[in-house]
């Protein structure tokens, strides 16, 4: 990139010297045109000769780079030769009295623009060896200026030696001024291309961190004109950024803005929930502001809230089942108590009673159906949970006595079965009466199920002391039936 820039600034030099040469030589054409009369015709000649030698010389540094590969020779020798051509110039046009020597300062400052401060002081150098050794061999009589044959030269050494010292000055301070420009441009460019670099650096980790959020982000300015969008929210609305960019708001997203515009959520901190297309997006609104705090645009933040909300509602319906089934446990428990009760008198009354054929059939049908009544509110306990029961004081004496009377009247009690009771003074317990009534109910049917040829049913409680923390005790059995041997 730097080679280019030289080689570009090379160019530029050689088409100043053409025009630098092409000023001179109108210049000339025009004084001779001018003052035809009093001037000879061969009196320019020198002129156009250094203006033909300044052509000759440009033409010859479209070939000179690729001779001499080396840029610093290269600016070294066209520099040599310009202040050449220049001493020339100033030779032919007066020598001393000449208006040309402003020419040197423009070699200097290009020797500096391309070589630094070393190659600007060393053409200010060359500049004043240059001028200097010309006004010397003019002072004592060496040379002649080409228009001052035949005249007498009139000006003493201290003219001629403060003339020569003033332009010394003048070229070095020249050289040190524009090396010290040439410092603070380059210096300037320096931390010109850091701050982009860094710019660059800041613009691509911005772009990197909106691209990278899950969330959909658009801007718009003051004129509805969307500015912004990235990949998310190209994937959310399935547009693509090429696709909507400095168009209308309105345009693209009519359900979005006119919800905005209808209920004012413009406004900085706005966060409402839109349906569009089939997909529930969460919008924010915020403020788009520049350096100067100065607000030029707005923010929309989205997001595709479709799957959340449908998980919302699918948690809100399973609640909705939980609670249908902890009812419907409940209601169950509350059923299969009584329904066990009225079974056993139920049998009883079927076997005891003188019932004809119609009443026979009748009371089959009341029996099946309570076996199936049993059987589904059995099934269904196996799925339904129960809520959380409600604990309190209850006694557990009048519970054992509920539950052998109604199981009096169980067709599976066997009339060989004999109950005892032993139950001890505490009977009353911390807990759930239904549950416990159940528990109760299930050791009690299922030691009269283990005795179909009868036996001995004992039901005993017995009190259990507080024990330490982190420690437990085996329960005693609360039913224990004593059927007889297996055969």
């Amino acid at each position: 990139m730097e080679d280019n820039s030289l080689e570009r600034r090379l160019r530029w030099l050689m088409f100043f010297r053409v025009v630098i040469a092409t000023f001179l030589l109108g210049i000339a054409t025009f004084i001779r045109i001018k003052a035809a009369e009093s001037l000879s015709q061969t009196a320019f000649a020198p002129i156009y000769f250094i203006v033909a030698l300044t052509y000759l010389f440009s033409f010859a540094c479209l070939f000179i780079p690729k001779i001499i590969k080396n840029i610093r020779v290269n600016i070294y020798l066209q520099s040599l030769l310009d202040l050449s051509l220049i001493t020339g110039l100033v030779y032919v046009t007066g020598g001393i009295e000449s208006i040309y020597s402003v020419f040197y300062p423009l070699v200097i400052i290009y020797s500096t623009l391309f070589l630094a401060a070393r190659g600007g002081l060393i053409s200010a150098s060359v500049s004043s060896i240059f001028y200097g050794l010309l006004l010397d061999l003019e002072y004592y009589g060496f040379i002649q200026p080409v228009y001052q044959w035949g005249y007498d030269y009139d000006f003493d050494a201290g003219y001629v030696f403060s003339r020569i010292f003033v332009h010394i000055i003048s070229f070095y301070i020249i050289a040190l001024l524009t090396s010290f420009a040439v410092k603070q441009e380059k210096k300037t460019r320096k931390l010109l291309t850091e701050k982009e670099s860094a710019f660059d650096q800041l613009d691509l980790l911005h772009k990197s961190i909106i691209e990278s959020v899950n969330t959909g982000i658009l801007t718009v300015d003051l004129h509805g004109n969307i500015k912004s969008f990235n990949t998310e929210a190209e994937r959310i609305t399935d547009f693509l950024c090429s696709e909507i960019i400095n168009k209308k708001i309105n345009d693209v997203f009519p359900v979005l803005s006119r919800r905005l515009n209808k209920e004012g959520l413009w406004k900085p901190g706005s966060r409402f929930e839109v349906a569009d297309s089939g997909k529930i997006l969460g919008c924010s609104v915020s403020p788009l502001v520049d350096g100067n705090r100065e607000k030029i645009g707005n923010i929309l933040i989205f997001q595709d809230l479709t799957v959340i909300k449908g998980m919302e509602r699918q948690i809100e319906k399973n609640k909705q089942l939980a609670f249908v089934g902890e009812m419907a446990a409940g209601l169950a428990h509350e059923i299969r108590n009584p329904l066990a009760s009225i079974s056993g008198p139920i049998q009883m009354l079927s076997e005891d009673l003188r019932l004809d054929e119609t009443d026979k059939r009748l009371m089959q049908i009341i029996l099946s159906g309570k076996d199936r009544l049993e059987g589904f509110v059995k099934d269904f306990l196996l799925l339904a949970r129960p809520k959380q029961s409600e604990r309190k004081d209850i006694d557990v004496k009048a519970i054992i006595d509920d539950v052998i009377e109604s199981l009096c009247f169980n067709p599976e009690l066997c009339e060989d079965i004999e109950v005892i009771k032993n139950l001890c003074n505490q009977t009353n317990i911390y807990g759930n009466k239904a549950e416990i009534r159940q528990v109760i109910w299930n050791l009690v049917l299922n030691a009269i199920q283990a005795m179909p040829d009868g036996g001995i049913l004992k039901i005993e409680t017995t009190p259990i002391p507080p024990l330490a923390k982190g420690k437990s005790s085996p329960i005693p059995p609360l039913a224990k039936g004593d059927p007889p041997p297996i055969p």
